[in-house]
């Protein structure tokens, strides 16, 4: 089970899925909870906020973006 990622989280796939034309590195929002934590609903919308696609995903299929530092840290 991965722990840090949440609802809501922005997340990037980490595979390339061609059948359904995603390719890694592809940005989406996790919009739904699945499998007590182990798989998440995942959206991935164009620039104008039209989402092209759906899809539940793994935890090890997606890793979750930051966009500020880290508030934990450690000691020296």
């Amino acid at each position: 089970m991965n722990d840090s990622i949440k609802l809501f989280d922005v997340v990037a796939l980490v595979i390339d899925l061609p059948d359904i034309g995603l390719c890694k590195g592809q940005v989406g929002t996790v919009v739904e909870m699945l499998d007590d934590g182990h798989a998440f609903e995942v959206e991935f919308s164009d620039a104008n906020g039209r989402v092209y696609e759906s899809l539940g995903l793994l935890s090890e299929q997606v890793m979750v973006l930051c966009f500020e530092p880290n508030q934990l840290k450690t000691a020296a």
